[in-house]
């Protein structure tokens, strides 16, 4: 049997990439739906459905960009 591999170095460590949530566009009726929805995912820490809506509101078509 062979001898198990060994590291010398610390596992590298990423940091993890926060952006900002995407701005929802003035005037937009389903941007602002969105951002309520979100807003009330955030209340309830539901972080899963606060990431999911920040994609939507950041592909829709009058999405706003961080």
């Amino acid at each position: 049997m062979s001898e198990p591999t060994r590291y010398t170095t610390a596992p590298v460590e990423l940091p993890l990439g926060l952006e900002p949530d995407p701005t929802p566009t003035a005037g937009c009726g389903v941007c602002l739906a969105l951002d309520g929805q979100r807003t009330e995912a955030r209340m309830r820490g539901d972080f899963s459905r606060v990431s999911d809506l920040n994609i939507e509101i950041r592909n829709h078509v009058h999405g706003g960009r961080a």
